[in-house]
């Protein structure tokens, strides 16, 4: 019998990877999503381009390294990393802030990139794509090799053109992330420096 909560959590984790990738994956400048036509060719492309760095068996190492070029590169990084980081934004110090974004960079490359060996066969088709206040929610169904096709809705920033978000079956990246970052600043005691310590240690 298929322990549901297990699989789910598990291509969660798989699709985030292949996703939060397939979001960041063209290098040089990026695109500006202006409208909602762009913000869909802008997915699109960079869904096609997952599909071809996953063929190209580099390493996990790779893979992971290439992961973090790319993220610094097209995600919107400084507004992910501040949304993680909650309140505790407020009270931080700029050099904190920095070295924070940095080590959550990393880490979500790491965390994410183990998983690419598991991406062989899967494919992300656009379904379409909307006005959301400030961004586009790009709505596509992904598959992955021997389970049921699965939702998955990217958000690309109106005025950045830069991937800030997306849901996995409705759970939220950010929301996740989160929570995950609350946790390991909780075992600090609220010690920032430690928490980012940590951090660069993780994944």
């Amino acid at each position: 019998m298929r322990h549901f909560a297990t699989d789910t959590m598990t291509r969660r984790a798989m699709i985030g990877g292949m996703l939060s990738a397939g979001l960041l994956i063209a290098l040089g400048t990026p695109a500006r999503a202006a409208s909602a036509m762009q913000a869909e060719s802008l997915v699109d492309r960079l869904v096609g381009d997952i599909n071809g760095v996953i063929s190209t068996g580099a390493s996990e190492q790779q893979m992971i390294a290439q992961f973090d070029r790319i993220f610094r590169s097209y995600g919107d990084m400084s507004y992910i990393a501040a949304y993680v980081m909650g309140v505790e934004a407020r009270r931080a110090s700029a050099a904190q802030k920095k070295a924070f974004t940095q080590a959550f960079s990393s880490y979500i490359s790491r965390k994410y990139g183990k998983q690419f060996r598991k991406f062989v066969g899967g494919r992300i088709d656009v379904q379409g794509t909307k006005a959301v206040k400030n961004a586009y929610q790009v709505s596509t169904l992904a598959y992955l090799r021997g389970q049921s096709p699965f939702d998955v809705t990217f958000f690309v920033g109106e005025k950045s053109g830069k991937f800030f978000n997306m849901y996995v079956e409705g759970v939220n990246m950010l929301l996740t992330e989160r929570t995950e970052i609350g946790s390991m600043l909780d075992r600090r005691g609220g010690n920032i420096d430690a928490m980012i310590a940590d951090l660069r240690a993780a994944g």
